[in-house]
């Protein structure tokens, strides 16, 4: 399998597809695409994504773009792996509507917030209104959702928790998040996945 990710190591939704792929114990290699240079609008590229975007999956024959659709094309066709989404009905669904939120809404919030203030340098200055308002709905959600331990969110580890500490992490320089989800974020920061991709941002960043 190939996976294609932003050169960067930037995009939150690589980052997912690339900790599905760990998790699932999955051999992969790389790829990565300029997007500065809008490698991804080349016509191969394009053409094999559909949507022209990363990350893109190549499995055999097989290209699939789109993270949430990698993440449910992996855990379809390898069963017998590590499980990315909780195993009984209801959480699995929670865990799904959790992360098509996070990919649709708060907008405000990752224009103010983006990838960068996770992966290569501190946020500056104070967050917008609109940005705020948006990480007040975040946070009123994930007090909601989090167990009172404040251990995974499901009772044990699923892809969810991964983009959830995403976006948590983008207001971890702010004075809004309460220290419980702050907590809970570096936790599953320190899964060893999530400390790989840390490192190959690293290694780009400076090369």
């Amino acid at each position: 399998m190939l996976l294609h990710v932003d050169s960067r190591f930037l995009s939150p939704y690589a980052l997912s597809a690339f900790v599905a792929l760990k998790e699932k114990g999955l051999t992969f290699e790389l790829s990565t695409v300029r997007l500065e240079a809008q490698a991804n609008l080349a016509a191969d590229y394009r053409r094999q994504s559909l949507t022209a975007r990363v990350p893109m999956l190549e499995d055999g024959e097989f290209h699939l773009s789109e993270s949430s659709a990698i993440a449910e094309y992996l855990e379809d066709a390898y069963p017998e792996r590590a499980r990315l989404y909780p195993q009984e009905l209801r959480p699995r669904a929670r865990a799904r509507q959790l992360q098509a939120w996070l990919r649709s809404d708060l907008m405000a919030l990752r224009e103010d917030r983006n990838t960068e203030v996770v992966f290569l340098r501190p946020a500056t200055g104070t967050l917008a209104p609109e940005a705020r308002q948006a990480a007040g709905k975040l946070i009123a959600a994930v007090e909601q959702l989090l167990p009172a331990d404040g251990g995974d969110l499901f009772g044990a580890w699923c892809l969810a928790d991964t983009d959830l500490a995403l976006m948590l992490k983008r207001l971890q320089y702010d004075d809004v998040l309460p220290p419980r989800l702050a907590a809970y974020a570096e936790r599953q920061w320190r899964r060893p996945a999530v400390q790989d991709w840390l490192e190959l941002g690293r290694r780009a960043a400076s090369a």
